[in-house]
């Protein structure tokens, strides 16, 4: 991540690295001032922060440039960075973190060439974590139903990774202290992060919706009945979803339509950032997801959700991810679609045998979007990819981190 930070720092003046909390920025931002011989102020420190919320314009006048870690704790500093960044045009001023979205992150002018960039830093990707780059969604958009892809990866290969997660703490640490890492990473995010930023004070209906949210991964998620379900008020439990999606937690992924008729469903799905935090969150280990009756296919499918999403970070620009769903239940897990408004559609299916029947949900998009489809693929825990037809294949999951 430090090659992309160098590269916006010696564009715009103001750069912002927001990321999970625990994912590895303090550690990006604090090599970077070593290398550049400039101060790093944590807020973590309590002195410093109060130092900070006393006089924020005072606090970012002095060295130039600059690195400020965990801005979002004192939001009064956004304003002021701002208002010092705009007193001169030469870049790199400043270095600012963040693990949660403040409110002011949406105020920054990131259209004004030069002005701001934000840079998001995800938990680990697999491929990061197996020293390979993850080309997967470069490589489908360029080949389309060519693609052709052998993997070793097998149902136990795929368990573990899930299990293990991408936060770099967690993914070398026993089953045990992988949970403690969890417990405590949680507790740091509802109650540090997201409670005094948001002045939460019953954090425990946060804590029961961050399980619910985890329990429904692939699912359609709509506040009013989830509200229904945990007894809290609708727009206690929007506001509370949105807080935990600028905290890095959930990703809402919003449903595709292109006016293809009447009956698509407009309501978004969710998926945890992180698998090994949504494992941890339902509750199940690798025992349970390795049996044929465990609860693999939603936790799957939101892991390689999020593969995807880490991939888009770096993959050629201007391609959004989507999920569709039709009022009939035909549904594709996940829509991509490029700025000249090619798509690819992606199944994901917990299973080595692949049936004509799971392609209902592509061949039906096949049908409406002809050859705006690059290719329909259903991704599976099998060995070798198998063709279904015109632009549709089945591809074993390992091709996401092995193209």
């Amino acid at each position: 991540m430090a090659d992309p930070v160098r590269t916006a720092l010696a564009e715009h003046r103001t750069v912002i690295l927001l990321g999970a909390r625990r994912c590895g920025k303090s550690a990006v931002v604090a090599a970077l001032a070593r290398e550049c011989g400039v101060p790093c102020r944590s807020l973590d420190q309590p002195t410093l922060r109060r130092v900070a919320a006393f006089d924020p314009v005072e606090f970012v006048v002095g060295e130039d440039p600059v690195v400020i870690d965990g801005v979002p704790q004192v939001p009064e500093l956004l304003p002021a960075v701002e208002k010092a960044a705009a007193l001169g045009s030469r870049p790199g001023r400043f270095l600012l973190t963040g693990s949660v979205r403040a409110p002011g992150f949406g105020d920054l002018p990131t259209d004004e060439p030069g002005r701001t960039a934000v840079l998001e830093l995800w938990p680990l990707s697999q491929g990061e974590l197996d020293g390979r780059p993850d080309g997967f969604v470069d490589r489908v958009f360029a080949e389309g139903a060519r693609l052709d892809h052998d993997s070793g990866e097998k149902r136990a290969g795929y368990v573990e990774r899930i299990v293990r997660g991408g936060f770099p703490e967690a993914v070398s640490r026993t089953p045990l202290r992988r949970r403690r890492f969890f417990e405590t990473y949680l507790n740091e995010l509802l109650e540090r992060e997201i409670g005094q930023l948001a002045e939460i004070e019953r954090v425990d209906e946060m804590r029961l919706l961050t399980r619910l949210v985890a329990s429904r991964s692939g699912q359609l998620l709509m506040a009013g009945t989830v509200a229904g379900e945990l007894g809290m008020a609708q727009r206690t439990v929007a506001r509370y979803l949105t807080l935990l999606e600028d905290a890095f937690l959930l990703r809402r992924i919003p449903a595709w339509t292109r006016d293809i008729g009447t009956r698509a469903v407009s309501a978004a799905k969710v998926a945890v950032v992180d698998s090994g935090l949504a494992t941890h969150l339902v509750g199940v280990g690798e025992a349970e997801l390795r049996s044929l009756a465990g609860p693999l296919g939603p936790l799957l499918e939101g892991f390689v959700t999020m593969e995807i999403a880490r991939q888009l970070t770096w993959s050629a620009p201007g391609i959004e991810m989507f999920h569709y769903r039709t009022r009939d239940q035909l549904e594709v897990d996940i829509v991509l679609e490029n700025r000249r408004g090619q798509v690819v559609a992606v199944d994901v299916k917990a299973a080595s045998t692949v049936r004509d029947e799971d392609f209902r949900g592509l061949r039906h998009l096949a049908d409406r979007l002809g050859a705006d489809l690059v290719a329909g693929i259903v991704l599976h825990t099998g060995p070798q990819t198998l063709a279904f037809g015109p632009r549709l294949r089945a591809v074993p999951i390992g091709a996401l981190w092995e193209s």
